[in-house]
């Protein structure tokens, strides 16, 4: 037996009676916070100003007498390794519960693409034992007993569960303007989390997005930091409950993380992880937006954002993190960094990185590094690079936290009550949280509520409750979800069907709006597939797809009253859309509860209102497709539609005819799409070559190289001519997609994949080369199987990294290659997010 005590579980009761006069003088002995060294890395215009900082402070029941005794007397105990191990977290894709016996580890995730088993449609039952394994583990390594606090991103609800309710996204919940609706969300939210056995969400989001064109946009309530000043207290109590010195957070609540400290919704060009470009005075009136809200509500983390400040990347701004942070912001819980957000920093790596512990990080998010971060933590510390100081500062941080949490109490009553995931009263909430989220932009004509006993023609993507729920939807990027996959959800189809057939009317579905008989009014469901980031950064603002514009033609040529029904994580230049429109109206991403769409679009018998509109925009509406920052207060602020603008049935406003000159090309540039839907997306081209030089091809499909070493021709894949036939004569042939150098470097990682559709035709006499750049991977193997059969393949863009392409300049996102005769069709060339399916052909 250790000589070591091991801190004991604890009731609440018994924590909260630890409080005695030698805990008292514990605390006022308690060794003074690490002063963290200048960082090299800091300039004068990235370097933060305690001065300047408005005052906020964690409440003094986070670091309550009995809460710091217990503490002081557990880290007293505590050998080096294992108070390292507090400062590292794993993702639960890439560490096993019998890894815990061996390695301390302080905490583990579930990143977006991460669930038991690697099955994202994992059952209730499958998280919950996944959480216990992991605890067991936590606790039965000899030696300190410390538990894992275990996160995940529970952001629009427990959104990576199957059966959770899912709530509409924060652009939607910011247009409500109902700080108690969101205090109540995060009571919900918390409860279903502790339900399936996690302890902590990344969240509240307090970003403040000012350029739309920014993928993440929709993760933010508004343009405008009013409104995460509103809401960030709210849903800290929603999530935690208020802090009490009696004792940790009720049973069915869970630790917050405001996040992303700091600016990164500020970035320039909307670019994701990218730099805040401008002054301290702006960083604090803008971006601080809600943090000292949370901070006084007793928000138990901080999340750092991977952007920067004038350069700087604020995961190694010790100014920022804590100069400002833990000084006049007062904040008393812990730091944890984003995804190997400290492998960015300068000299480091994700296996390595003292900087960003010194400068103020308190638990390393290290996925897939933590092995060797953690073997590397520990010499930086023995060695004195890290010092001991600031390794019990931040190692203290984290145990209060934990204490506060209640993961040293052994009861949760709340766990495996499966029948709180989606219950009748959290999707009522989730239905009132749609209604009160949707703007109404135009209503000529008084088209709307349409009277319940109407004949009602609904298309479009109204039956898709994934396109609904939008990214960070039971996978990363919210992709590939079914109606299946939401057994409580209600699509927008079935909530409008419903209403309709309540009130004695007629709801047909057609989604390309074809009808048999003229109905009296048809709505039409449109807009953004699913995406979070990396993928949603985009150029300009200008809604692309031309099928649901040729639709709303169709129906107004037929003099069919229209109603379109806009799903988006942002504001998008729709003037087009909007003109064809009876009336337009802002869903947002409203999530599995499309009843809630019915709700105030379908009125009662006499075509009276059920519900209002009472959402207002949060984001200004474009008045052309540009996408340049559009902010109330800018100079020369010229929206198409205002920040605060909305529309009720109370007040008639009749939107004239909209200009439809975009200002923009019509075709943007694409940096994760090559080849899709039939046709290469600028500014890409394909090339063949062979001995004799290249022969470079538009749009066409059909051509040779120089000396015939690979013939192109179109062929039929998920739709006519949609795919490009490739044959190779075994003379050295290439099939290249090329244009002017692209940075992947975000996009890996991320680790994202390159995505090809394929089918063998004529299976390869000899090796076959797939690269990026300069750097490739066999893929014999791949075509050799199932030739006749289409099959689709993710190879991890770390791959080529490894095989050394440069991913910083890839002007050759694919390059397929054979000296042997092959025969092969491929389409839908594109990045795509890694959901546990992409591989490494090598491995």
């Amino acid at each position: 037996m250790s000589h070591r005590l091991r801190p004991m579980l604890l009731t609440g009761a018994a924590l909260a009676l630890a409080a005695t006069g030698c805990a008292a003088q514990a605390r006022m002995q308690a060794p003074a916070s690490f002063v963290a060294p200048e960082a090299s890395i800091v300039i004068d215009a990235a370097r933060a100003d305690p001065a300047a900082w408005p005052r906020a402070a964690s409440p003094e029941a986070m670091s309550d007498v009995a809460t710091e005794a217990f503490v002081a007397d557990l880290l007293a105990r505590m050998t080096v390794e294992e108070k390292v191990g507090q400062l590292i977290q794993a993702d639960i894709s890439a560490i096993t519960p019998e890894d815990l016996l061996t390695y301390p580890l302080g905490s583990i995730l579930a990143g977006g693409n991460s669930a038991p088993g690697g099955n994202d449609r994992a059952t209730p039952r499958a998280w919950l034992e996944l959480a216990q394994a992991f605890r067991a583990a936590a606790t039965a390594r000899p030696g300190a007993r410390v538990p894992l606090i275990y996160g995940i991103d529970a952001v629009h609800g427990h959104n990576n569960v199957v059966g959770a309710t899912i709530f509409p996204h924060n652009i939607g919940l910011g247009a409500a303007r109902d700080p108690d609706l969101i205090r109540r969300i995060g009571e919900a939210t918390a409860l279903e989390v502790a339900v399936t056995g996690a302890d902590w969400t990344f969240g509240p989001t307090l970003a403040v997005p000012r350029d739309d064109r920014w993928g993440r946009s929709y993760e933010g309530y508004g343009e405008d930091p009013e409104i995460a000043r509103t809401y960030a207290g709210p849903m800290t109590l929603g999530l935690q409950g208020e802090l009490s010195p009696d004792g940790p957070i009720a049973p069915g609540r869970i630790a917050g993380s405001a996040k992303h400290f700091l600016a990164d919704g500020g970035t320039a060009d909307g670019q994701d992880q990218g730099d805040f470009r401008g002054s301290e005075r702006e960083l604090i009136d803008i971006h601080l937006g809600g943090y000292p809200a949370a901070i006084d509500a007793g928000v138990l983390s901080v999340m750092a954002s991977f952007s920067s400040w004038n350069g700087i990347k604020h995961s190694g701004n010790e100014t920022i993190l804590t100069g400002a942070l833990r000084g006049p912001l007062g904040f008393d819980g812990f730091v944890v960094s984003d995804w190997n957000a400290h492998g960015q920093l300068p000299g480091c790596s994700n296996e390595s990185c003292a900087l960003a512990i010194n400068a103020g990080i308190d638990m390393l998010m290290a996925p897939d590094s933590w092995k060797p971060l953690y073997a590397n933590t520990l010499a930086q510390v023995q060695s004195g690079e890290i010092p001991m100081a600031r390794v019990d500062e931040a190692v203290r941080r984290i145990l209060r936290a934990k204490v506060k949490t209640g993961l040293f109490v052994e009861a949760r009553p709340m766990e495996g009550r499966f029948e709180a995931l989606g219950s009748p009263e959290h999707r009522a909430l989730a239905r009132e949280a749609v209604r009160k989220s949707l703007v109404l932009l135009k209503n000529n004509g008084s088209v709307l509520p349409i009277r319940a006993g109407a004949r009602v023609l609904v298309a479009g993507a109204a039956d898709d409750i994934g396109q609904a729920s939008g990214g960070w939807t039971l996978t990363w990027q919210g992709t590939g979800n079914s109606n299946a996959d939401f057994p409580n959800g209600q699509s927008i189809w079935s909530g409008l069907r419903e209403a309709v057939e309540v009130g004695g009317g007629t709801a047909t579905l057609s989604p390309d709006g074809a009808f048999d008989q003229k109905p009296d009014v048809a709505i039409v469901v449109f807009g953004e597939t699913p995406y979070a980031e990396f993928q949603g950064d985009v150029d300009t603002l200008d809604f692309m797809p031309v099928e649901p514009l040729e639709m709303l033609r169709r129906l107004k040529a037929a003099g069919i009253p229209t109603v379109s029904v806009f799903l988006s994580g942002r504001p998008m230049w729709t003037n087009p859309e909007i003109n064809q429109s009876d009336a337009f109206v802002a869903a947002w991403l409203p999530g599995a509860e499309g009843g809630g769409v019915a709700d105030v679009l379908i009125g009662d018998r006499d075509g009276g209102p059920r519900y209002d509109f009472t959402g207002r925009l949060s984001f200004s509406w474009p008045k052309d497709a540009a996408g340049a920052p559009l902010n109330r207060g800018d100079p020369g602020y010229d929206p198409q539609f205002a920040y605060g603008y909305g529309l009720t049935y109370a007040q008639h406003a009749a939107v004239p005819v909209l200009g439809e000159e975009s200002s923009v090309a019509s075709e943007g540039s694409s940096l994760d799409r090559y080849f899709v839907d039939g046709r290469f997306m600028p500014p890409w081209s394909l090339m063949l070559r062979d001995a004799g030089g290249e022969f470079r091809l538009g749009q066409e499909k059909s051509g040779r190289s120089p000396r015939g070493a690979i013939t192109l021709r179109a062929a039929d894949g998920a739709a006519q001519e949609s795919a490009l036939g490739l044959t190779f004569a075994g003379a050295g042939g290439q099939a290249v997609i090329a244009a002017r150098p692209i940075d992947l470097t975000r996009q890996t990682n991320g680790e994202m994949a390159l995505h090809v559709r394929y089918r063998v035709d004529t299976p390869p006499a000899g090796p076959v080369r797939l690269g990026i750049g300069a750097g490739g991977v066999d893929v014999t193997s791949l075509f050799r199987d199932a030739p006749g059969q289409w099959r689709s393949v993710k190879i991890r863009l770390s791959c080529f990294r490894e095989a050394g392409a440069d991913l910083s300049a890839v002007d050759q996102p694919f390059n397929l290659s054979t000296d042997a005769a092959f025969a092969v069709t491929v389409e839908d060339i594109r990045l795509a997010s890694n959901e546990g399916d992409a591989i490494c052909p090598s491995e």
